[in-house]
């Protein structure tokens, strides 16, 4: 009987068992979690804050009678363009006519009896005191008939620069009082257009006046207009619980926006900060601008580190917090870890 044996398959056992073994990675103890560290790495970054909000020129006002009345005219319309000086709106005066003739028959009374007294007086008929006191009469009649006179010329409104009505706010008619707005105006014909932002407490202890920015806006799709911080606010909005500022252009273009067109912009701090850069993968439980992160200081334990955000880059976060000298950041592995975790590190 002839044997027949498998000489190739053994020949390839024979050469597997010579070859030496690779080295294997170490195995994480029992309860340790495996790691990955990084060493901390410092960088520049210049804040970038972004707001939004919607365009007005600086002189944008609210136009109103100083008198209360009914309005007899409102001569203008929502868009229509204003000269200074124009007449927009009056009421009707026969009111207001009323009270300066009232006013002027008391000044005349007022001089009549001045002029008796300081006849009388002359006479040595009339008393010192009755003619001071005829003088002072004559003197508050005077200002009355100053304050009427006064109260008819605000009975009207005029515009008080070149420019357009952005809101009719009353109408013939109509009852107002006193400051009632009844127009609602810009000096758009100036070209002093400024995009007024809304910012958050840190995004307005960021910027400076003078910073630059960029905005955009829907309805000139692709264009970026430069602009600067024009002014920000000393005191919080009560209506809307946020900071504002007003960003100006600052290059001459042919953008010509309308009051309320809504824009977006970009506001470069004029100040560049030093940041720790840490990639994306290392940030956890990340919010508007803070997150955590874990360190080791010793490689065996790793502890859990709350940082701020101070911007984004494309393949990192630049964050800042108060860390030991010499921690190392987990990069990997962070995701099973918790605050005092046991941990080994893989090469």
């Amino acid at each position: 009987m002839k044997h027949h044996f498998h000489i190739l398959p053994l020949l390839f056992l024979l050469a597997a068992c010579g070859k030496p073994a690779e080295k294997a990675e170490a195995l994480p103890q029992a309860g340790h979690i495996p790691v990955r560290l990084s060493p901390l790495a410092f960088g520049k970054v210049q804040p970038v804050t972004h707001a939004a909000g919607r365009f007005s020129t600086d002189d944008e006002t609210f136009l109103a009678f100083k008198t209360g009345g009914v309005i007899a005219a409102v001569y203008v319309k929502e868009g229509d363009a204003i000269r200074k000086g124009q007449l927009l709106a009056t009421l009707r005066l026969d009111e207001i006519n009323a009270q300066v003739q009232m006013a002027n028959l008391g000044l005349e009374k007022a001089t009549r009896d001045f002029e008796r007294a300081r006849n009388l007086h002359r006479d040595s008929v009339a008393t010192l005191e009755q003619l001071q006191n005829a003088k002072t009469g004559l003197d508050l009649a005077n200002e009355q008939a100053d304050a009427a006179r006064f109260n008819r010329t605000y009975s009207e409104i005029r515009a008080l620069s070149d420019g357009y009505v952005l809101r009719k706010l009353a109408t013939e008619g109509q009852v107002v009082g006193p400051g009632t707005p009844v127009l609602q105006t810009n000096g758009a014909g100036k070209g002093d257009w400024v995009l007024k932002v809304g910012l958050s407490d840190r995004d307005w202890s960021r910027i400076e006046k003078k910073d630059l920015a960029s905005i955009t806006t829907d309805a000139y799709p692709g264009q970026v207009f430069k602009a600067e911080v024009y002014r920000k606010s000393e005191g919080i909005d009560p209506f809307s619980g946020t900071f504002s500022a007003d960003l100006r252009l600052i290059e001459a273009t042919t953008f010509k926006p309308a009051s309320g067109l809504f824009g977006k912009a970009e506001i470069f701090a004029s100040h560049a900060s030093s940041s720790f850069v840490i990639p994306y993968g290392a940030l956890l439980d990340a919010d508007a601008d803070s997150g955590f992160v874990f360190i080791s200081s010793d490689q065996k334990t790793a502890k859990r580190v709350r940082v701020g955000i101070e911007a984004l880059g494309h393949d990192s976060v630049y964050v800042n917090a108060k860390l030991p000298a010499g921690s190392a950041l987990v990069v990997s592995g962070s995701a099973y870890l918790v605050d005092g975790s046991p941990i080994q590190v893989q090469q």
